[in-house]
């Protein structure tokens, strides 16, 4: 055998093995809880949770209305302070034993309330990427909304409001370059199509309920005229009465946009 078909056979050999690799690759597992609580599955298997709002999510299934049925927990992230967000961040933390990652004032306020201790935190801010574990990098970014905690007296049910530092978003890229970008709670901003020009996401979980966030028509503009992300699943709909937008008219505003609608039901979970 001469050394052509050597060579020829061995770039045979590669291509084959390396096809059979990918073949092989984990995806990135995605289960959405309803609202903007997502978990997401590594390919690595690390696990990350981003606004965890379970026990009280009145469109998560019942079967996974319990904290230990989330499984491991490596990380979790939050977006802003409201309830809905944030209503099980500190027991989820208890239960798995995760770092929990929020802007920094906000953590300030968590350990100022006792909430939960400097150490089992990660306060960082925008545009600086962590890297909480090997494989994953977490990049904080802008979102166009508001941020608060509220405090409720387990006596005398009196609530008071602590500053939650500034809302964000996040890009959550994983082991195989996939990258994730968790908008949060936003409306849409120009600066949406520097997210797209620096990370370049797979995958956008936009709000499209309305009133508090972007509506179906102004999630549709991000996406075709800012983001154009390749693809999208729309979030943060329906859960209560003022958020009316819905991925039908989510759908019906992009038009002939080439990106891809990935529409979930709340306790689904799908591989990208």
């Amino acid at each position: 055998m001469d050394r052509v078909t050597k060579t020829c056979l061995s770039l045979a050999l590669t291509g084959i093995l390396t096809l059979g690799a990918m073949a092989g690759a984990q995806a990135a597992d995605l289960l959405w809880y309803g609202q903007a609580a997502v978990r997401i599955t590594s390919p690595a298997g690390t696990v990350i949770v981003i606004d965890p709002f379970i026990l009280k999510n009145p469109k998560t299934p019942e079967a996974l209305k319990d904290l230990s049925k989330v499984g491991k927990v490596d990380l979790i992230l939050v977006t802003h302070g409201h309830f809905d967000h944030t209503a099980d961040v500190v027991e989820l933390a208890k239960i798995t034993g995760a770092k929990v990652g929020m802007n920094a004032d906000m953590g300030s306020t968590y350990a100022a309330l006792g909430w939960l201790t400097q150490d089992q935190m990660i306060r960082f801010n925008k545009s600086g990427p962590i890297k909480p574990m090997d494989g994953i990098t977490v990049t904080m970014v802008h979102a166009e909304h508001s941020s608060s905690l509220t405090e409720t007296d387990p006596t005398t049910k009196k609530k008071t409001v602590h500053p939650g530092g500034e809302p964000v978003g996040y890009i959550v890229e994983l082991e195989d370059g996939f990258k994730i970008y968790h908008a949060g709670d936003t409306g849409v901003f120009s600066d949406m199509r520097l997210i797209d020009e620096i990370y370049k996401p797979d995958l956008a979980l936009l709000p499209i309920g309305g009133h508090f966030t972007m509506d179906p028509a102004h999630a549709a503009y991000a996406v075709r005229e800012l983001l154009k992300t390749p693809t999208v699943m729309p979030i943060h709909y329906g859960t209560f009465g003022l958020l009316k937008g819905t991925p039908a008219q989510f759908k019906a505003a992009l038009g002939d946009a080439k990106t891809e609608v990935v529409v979930m039901q709340p306790g689904e979970e799908r591989k990208f």
